[in-house]
């Protein structure tokens, strides 16, 4: 075998060990990620609506699980992403809901500092997964 062929089989067999070691990482499931860290602990973590701050709220959290089931078997993904991101809410009166889009920007902000990306894309990205992972909590 030449030195040339030699070089190019450690590299084939390198890149075979990098991915089987990619690929044997367990695969994160931003969506569900994004449920547990900001919805669970009002909603639950089935979605149901019984998370542990229940009790401090002055309105229950709907039943995350029936919403396309409430809605003629359509989930409202329009009206569900602007509750979450906020945009459409008005600036004054309550709301019991944070305005997550508002949190994601300022702790992106934070974390990213003075790192050049998009907030709006990053934002969009997180309602996004967290929706999709809604969807699969679904009543069918």
């Amino acid at each position: 075998m030449s030195p040339s062929n030699i070089k190019v089989s450690l590299f084939v067999f390198g890149l075979t060990l990098i991915s089987a070691a990619v690929l044997a990482q367990p695969k994160t499931d931003l969506g569900k990620r994004e449920f547990e860290n900001n919805c669970a602990s009002c909603h639950g973590v089935s979605g149901k609506g019984n998370g542990v701050l229940v009790e401090f709220l002055k309105r229950s959290p709907p039943d995350l699980t029936l919403l396309a089931k409430k809605n003629n078997g359509i989930l409202p993904m329009d009206r569900m992403y602007e509750v979450i991101e906020g945009r459409n809410v008005p600036s004054h009166g309550s709301r019991d809901m944070p305005i997550w889009g508002r949190d994601y920007r300022i702790k992106d902000g934070e974390y990213y500092g003075e790192m050049v990306y998009d907030p709006e894309a990053l934002v969009r990205a997180r309602i996004l997964a967290l929706l999709e992972y809604i969807n699969r909590i679904q009543v069918r």
